[in-house]
């Protein structure tokens, strides 16, 4: 690797991947939020109980049958596919022009809510039984007792799988050059191709994914930090006890 090639590549084509790294941080994130509601909301729909007769039964049957094919559908093809189908299969099937910054923000949403929506049900299923009880007991329906119990605690748990895929988003975003749109991986893939130093220039995008994703990491460990709350808690005496 030449060093001088490096900084080269660097000062001549720092704007470019300044606007490929912002618009991979923009995409994963707002990808990543989609995706978790998105997940949130199926993982919610598929522990409600179904009752054993009647509509309700053959409604909430249908919903998580769908919910399971799409789970699986999407967790189950590549993201780069999937790209691939939304983009360009939507102009051809439908005659959709679909916008390629909005096809990657889809990708991405639908991509990450099929593993959020595995990531919340599991959350969901470890809540204690006896709470649920309780909820009912105190004449909660399943949706409050979701709202106020359940999901509070359910939200904080999953916050690192969240924040993990968070990262991974910010991966695979590269794939996405396949429909053309200008992240990091297709700025530097042009770069490389005007100046012909492939191994400095990768190794400049290498290290701006490394950077990115390492300060997010810090930052989603610090919120992590802040939600545990302090290690040692001290009682208030009431003064009523006094």
């Amino acid at each position: 690797m030449n060093l001088e090639w490096v900084i080269t590549i660097i000062s001549e084509n720092w704007p470019m991947f300044l606007r490929g790294a912002g618009l991979t941080l923009l995409i994963a994130l707002i990808g990543t939020v989609l995706g978790a509601i998105i997940g949130l909301l199926a993982g919610v729909i598929r522990t409600i109980p179904v009752p054993e007769r009647g509509a309700k039964k053959v409604f909430l049957k249908v919903i998580n049958a769908i919910l399971s094919i799409y789970i699986e559908f999407f967790r189950g093809t590549p993201m780069i596919v999937q790209a691939m189908v939304i983009y360009y299969g939507s102009a051809l099937a439908f005659g959709i022009d679909m916008n390629v910054f909005v096809a990657a923000i889809i990708v991405v949403s639908i991509n990450t809510g099929a593993y959020m929506a595995e990531i919340v049900r599991g959350g969901i299923v470890s809540i204690d039984k006896g709470q649920f009880e309780a909820a009912h007991a105190i004449g909660m329906t399943h949706v409050q007792t979701m709202w106020n119990v359940v999901l509070p605690q359910v939200i904080r748990n999953i916050l690192p799988a969240t924040g993990n895929q968070f990262v991974i988003n910010i991966k695979d975003t590269s794939v996405l050059n396949v429909i053309s749109v200008t992240e990091l991986y297709f700025v530097t893939k042009s770069i490389s191709g005007n100046n012909f130093r492939y191994f400095e220039s990768f190794f400049v995008a290498c290290m701006i994914y490394f950077v990115m994703t390492f300060i997010v990491t810090r930052i989603l460990l610090y919120i992590e930090k802040k939600l545990d709350g302090s290690d040692n808690y001290t009682m208030i005496e009431n003064d009523i006890q006094k």
